[in-house]
């Protein structure tokens, strides 16, 4: 992907009753930074995205009509899905590779990776939701990753996960959705723990007081349009229901 900006916003004028966002949707760098001295090969690798989501998350937003918030670099620059004290913030090493470009990121440099690409992120992700609170509306957050088949030599059995720590009815309410699908494995808080003080759900659910969880999917499900589709298929509905529901509770 060519790096645009920091966001990209999809119908942003839509009904915010459902947010989506997306913290590893784009494997860009600026020009600016190179490829901060990493081979090609490297920017097709999980450290650098979550491959497929950025497919799936257009195809959500376009089914529900819903707006959607993707950050528009990668996570090699600066992982948005880090509070801004977290010290993997500018990983140095990332599954056993070593990023040259950010080997001397000390933290004027680390300042302005702040100002230039987290930040603008998140600043569009609250006003999105401050949107919907204006209009009336309880938003539900819905963070959408995906993860590598295996992870040092174990094969992962999950075709998709939900990660929550605070919200537990919004995880319940998904976990129960989910499972009733006979033919898929479902982690709870699996492959990772959703429990990351300052990340993205934290930031924008927990210390806002918004309903929100987020999906982990597969990789190896998200490789092909057909599969992206077959996901949206299965997902549409659910966070259809799920986005009435706050609605009701409120």
């Amino acid at each position: 992907m060519a790096y645009r900006a920091p966001f990209e916003h999809l119908r942003e004028a839509s009904d915010a009753r459902l947010l989506l966002v997306c913290d590893h949707a784009s494997n860009a760098v600026p020009e600016a930074y190179g490829s901060l001295g990493l081979p090609a090969s490297s920017f097709t690798r999980h450290i650098a995205y979550d491959l497929g989501v950025h497919a799936l998350v257009h195809a959500l937003s376009e089914r529900l009509n819903a707006p959607a918030v993707l950050a528009g670099f990668s996570r090699l620059l600066i992982d948005p899905n880090r509070g801004e004290d977290d010290p993997t913030l500018v990983m140095r090493l990332s599954d056993g590779e070593i990023i040259p470009g950010n080997a001397a990121a000390d933290a004027s440099e680390i300042k302005k990776r702040l100002t230039s690409f987290h930040r603008p992120y998140h600043t569009a992700v609250d006003h999105a939701l401050d949107r919907a609170l204006r209009a009336g509306l309880s938003p539900t957050l819905l963070s959408v990753h995906s993860f590598t088949p295996a992870w040092r030599g174990r094969a992962r059995p999950w075709h998709c996960g939900i990660l929550w720590w605070r919200d537990r009815p919004t995880a319940d309410f998904c976990l129960g959705y989910l499972r009733g699908m006979r033919d898929l494995v479902v982690g709870d808080n699996e492959p990772y723990s959703g429990e990351l003080e300052g990340d993205s759900m934290d930031r924008h659910g927990t210390k806002r007081g918004i309903w929100h969880v987020l999906i982990e999917i597969r990789q190896d499900l998200l490789e092909k349009e057909a599969g992206i589709g077959e996901w949206a298929e299965r997902l549409a509905p659910m966070l259809s229901q799920l986005a009435a529901r706050a609605q009701h509770h409120t």
